[in-house]
């Protein structure tokens, strides 16, 4: 403890005073070194008062590491935290902490939400700091996903289940809209919901996060006139796939070139069909809105022709060519990449927080350590000259979790430094190799045990087994 209480003391808790400083040193799990040059020294210092404002055990920052080191180890308990806890104070001979994750849940417990999101924040600046312009725009791609959380009483009270799941047999659903840089890869702003909410009203949190001279790049699921119009009115312009409710009559409007068309979009009637609008703002709407649409074909070898009908706001045809924009919208699927990254590489998909409070301080540390690696990528790009999307994630987090124990462990700054110089070849030398019109299908090649389906509460359910070979009559389900 640092508190100034005592001070004839202060001669006898001196050694452990050393002992504490240079534990503080050997971060919990060696990432405090590698990454910790991307957040701001300003956030990670102690709490001025309040929770983690004392130099304990569990401090702020050893606290942050360590939720940190559970997420880019997929299913890591936080047993296995307060097990390196246990074994650095034991290297340094100091007095033993509690074997119990009791101290340490309660830390996790304690960091500030507002906290963790000023570090997600700082890091995506930081990793969209090197980011290039296109044609003067930023370019912003929004999507939305799902994720599933644990099946407990909170959880499903904030984020209820599916209503053709049977209660007791499905798990509460999360839903994100995110925002992403497209140069970068950085993740900028998301925005969370339950199943009744939409993802155009989660979108529609985010308007503050798009700045003038930002384009808006997303799937037919966002082209609405609506949000057209309420980016168009903040300088913010949208390149988005035409919804296919809307028809493409290319006979209209003004030409502009082959499949090429200015037209006139119109203000809809009905304010009730778009309750996630207040009526203030409803009212604040342009009565009509210029729109531009593009039809562009997309050839791969060994496919069909698909064509395309785009919609934009981009209504200079001579800025922006139409066989620019042709090239630029195929990009937009760079965002499904990015979410894989984060649920399938980092295990986002099932979150282990049992209450709605700890399941989005979860959601702002897989955030967080998305940025960061970010922030590597976009680092060794640099260093070593190598276009940025050809970098492997999954690599980096591989190399990531080898090299930071390493760089810790360095006795010298010179040798950390070469470490870090060779981490980053390593990472700009794995890259993912270009397949041009790659199709993976949504399928599962393995298949699953052959085990019962639950089809009401685990207590209640009942199994019959059987001694036949066929593993539909060996087990027979019944439900009193």
């Amino acid at each position: 403890m640092q508190t100034p209480f005592f001070p004839q003391w202060r001669s006898r808790l001196a050694p452990l005073g050393r002992r504490v400083r240079h534990l503080r040193q050997c971060s919990l799990p060696c990432l405090d070194q590698l990454l910790g040059a991307f957040l701001p020294d300003c956030l990670m210092a102690p709490a001025m008062q309040g929770s983690h404002s004392r130099d304990r055990v569990y401090n702020r920052r050893r606290t942050f590491y360590g939720f940190l080191y559970q997420v880019l180890n997929s299913h890591c308990p936080c047993r296995e935290v307060v097990r390196q806890i246990l074994a650095l104070w034991g290297l340094h001979h100091c007095s033993r902490p509690s074997a119990q994750t009791g101290a340490y849940c309660q830390a996790r417990q304690k960091l500030s939400l507002s906290w963790l999101a000023g570090l997600r924040q700082a890091a995506g600046t930081q990793a969209n700091q090197a980011a290039t312009l296109w044609r003067g725009l930023c370019v912003k791609v929004v999507d939305g996903t799902g994720v599933s959380l644990p099946d407990t009483p909170a959880n499903q009270r904030a984020y209820p289940q599916s209503a053709e799941q049977r209660p007791g047999c499905g798990f509460p659903l999360l839903k994100i809209v995110a925002v992403f840089s497209l140069a970068s890869g950085a993740l900028l702003a998301y925005a969370k919901g339950n199943k009744h909410q939409h993802e155009l009203p989660l979108l529609h949190r985010l308007r503050d996060h798009f700045k003038p001279g930002d384009l808006v790049l997303a799937d037919r699921g966002f082209s609405v006139y609506t949000l057209m119009a309420l980016l168009w009115a903040g300088g913010v312009h949208s390149l988005f796939r035409l919804h296919q409710a809307r028809a493409a009559d290319f006979r209209r409007g003004r030409r502009l070139g082959p499949g090429d068309r200015l037209l006139t979009w119109f203000k809809p009637q009905n304010w009730q069909r778009r309750r996630y609008l207040p009526w203030s703002l409803w009212r604040r709407l342009a009565s009509s809105l210029s729109v531009r649409l593009v039809r562009v074909t997309v050839e791969a070898p060994g496919f069909r022709t698909q064509s395309l009908t785009l919609v934009t706001t981009l209504l200079d045809p001579a800025a922006f060519p139409a066989e620019e924009l042709a090239r630029l919208y195929p990009q937009r699927w760079r965002i499904e990449l990015w979410l894989r990254d984060i649920k399938t590489s980092m295990g986002m998909e099932v979150l282990r927080c049992k209450s709605p409070a700890m399941v989005d301080k979860e959601l702002e540390m897989f955030f967080i350590a998305y940025n960061l690696i970010r922030c590597l990528m976009a680092q060794a790009s640099v260093l070593q000259e190598v276009p940025l999307p050809r970098l492997s994630f999954k690599g980096t987090v591989d190399s990531v979790r080898q090299f930071s124990a390493a760089i810790a462990q360095s006795p010298t700054r010179k040798g950390q430094k070469k470490l870090l110089h060779r981490l980053l070849e390593i990472i700009a030398r794995d890259k993912v190799p270009e397949r041009p019109g790659r199709r993976e299908p949504r399928a599962v090649k393995r298949r699953p045990k052959p085990f019962a389906k639950l089809t009401c509460h685990r207590h209640r359910f009942i199994e019959i087994g059987h001694r036949n070979r066929n593993w539909k009559n060996k087990l027979k389900n019944t439900c009193p």
